[in-house]
């Protein structure tokens, strides 16, 4: 082998030890960074471990090397001194992106009989509800029936903004 062939076969080899990414991964890093400043929901470790508690909360920094976001939740917890906003790093597993008021492209069609997540109205938390109608008036919003909401023995039918609800996800414990 000449050695002109031999310095291109080391710097081939050099070459393809750099990790590289993907044009989907590096897409996929691209969409994680530009959730900054975005509310998103998020599924918070509880104490108990036994439910998944998923809140708004705005997401202030994606780290592409952990491939970790840290969020903030802006709802001060009662029991945090001084009404102190919770700070958390979550992985990607634990974030889920609300529709986009202003790309109407990213909004899910959930049909009556669907299970969802979605904000309790007059909260920041979301909570396990059954799609009642999925309709355009008032403008894109679902009627939805909350797990667990009972008045006088039946489940009120509540009124949700579409980019408040998201696919509940596999294996939701609530």
């Amino acid at each position: 082998m000449t050695e002109g062939n031999e310095q291109k076969k080391k710097r081939m080899k050099g070459d393809s030890d750099i990790p590289r990414l993907s044009p989907s991964m590096r897409n996929q890093q691209e969409f994680f960074a530009s959730l900054k400043g975005e509310q998103v929901t998020a599924r918070v470790a509880q104490e108990d471990g036994e439910k998944d508690e998923w809140v708004i909360v705005k997401v202030t920094h994606y780290d592409k090397e952990t491939k970790e976001f840290e969020v903030l939740d802006e709802e001060p917890g009662e029991d945090e001194e001084g009404g102190a906003h919770r700070k958390y790093k979550l992985p990607w597993s634990h974030i889920i992106p609300f529709p986009k008021i202003s790309d109407l492209a990213t909004t899910q069609e959930f049909p009556p009989g669907k299970q969802v997540l979605a904000v309790y109205p007059g909260t920041t938390a979301l909570y396990k509800a059954t799609v009642v109608q999925a309709g355009k008036v008032p403008l894109f919003s679902f009627t939805l029936e909350f797990d667990d909401d009972e008045e006088d023995g039946s489940l009120p039918q509540r009124l949700v903004p579409f980019n408040q609800a998201v696919a509940l996800p596999d294996g939701h414990r609530q």
